[in-house]
């Protein structure tokens, strides 16, 4: 029996200042969002015998998908915010009006949203900048057998901080020559004072 993710609402921060009008049922609506689709679709998946999502997909393109889901999610339930329309702009959402037919190649009235497997919120970016920045942490279960029992995607923690360009380090360039930028230590570190939901350790 295909498993579904419950939002556990004592993760939610009650003191976290948002930015952009934001507020703390933008992130539930947002999360409850994606755990219906996955449900849905893996429901929809079992029944026809086949993998899960979770499990056919490659964490790249995981991420990838769950970070353009919290994109039009939140764009969706914010008072303020929408879909940046520039093909891979920066940042994915910006300020309603802001920008005309909104959409930018390069803004800095907005948020940048992130996903990753990495406790602790750290991911590669395409270049320091300064910029808010909202990291959404997830977990797999790709290891539990029967593949039946295992847990669904669940997120455990979020976080939505205003970085600097100087709290970056540069990363050595890939096999195919990309730059990229990782929060370093004091960075990050700040980034985690500014969380937005956050799952207890078992």
């Amino acid at each position: 029996m295909t498993k579904k993710s419950i939002i556990d609402r004592t993760a939610f921060n009650p003191n976290a200042a948002l930015p952009f009008e934001l507020r703390i049922s933008d992130f539930e609506h947002a999360i409850q969002d994606i755990y219906d689709f996955f449900y849905d679709v893996n429901t929809l998946l079992s029944e026809k015998g086949l993998h899960r999502l979770d499990d056919m997909m490659r964490p790249a393109a995981m991420s990838g998908l769950i970070s353009d889901m919290v994109t039009a999610s939140l764009a969706k339930f914010s008072r303020s915010l929408v879909e940046n329309q520039h093909f891979n702009g920066h940042p994915d959402l910006i300020l309603r009006g802001k920008y005309a037919k909104d959409s930018i190649a390069s803004g800095s009235h907005g948020i940048e949203i992130k996903s990753t497997r990495k406790a602790g919120g750290a991911v590669d970016t395409h270049g320091a900048r300064k910029q808010w920045m909202c990291v959404f942490v997830y977990e797999v279960d790709n290891n539990t057998e029967p593949a039946s029992d295992r847990d669904p995607m669940r997120f455990t923690e979020i976080y939505l901080g205003e970085v600097e360009e100087a709290d970056f380090r540069s990363n050595a360039r890939g096999a195919l020559g990309t730059r990229t930028a990782t929060l370093h230590k004091e960075g990050i570190a700040k980034l985690r004072t500014t969380w937005v939901y956050k799952i207890s350790a078992a």
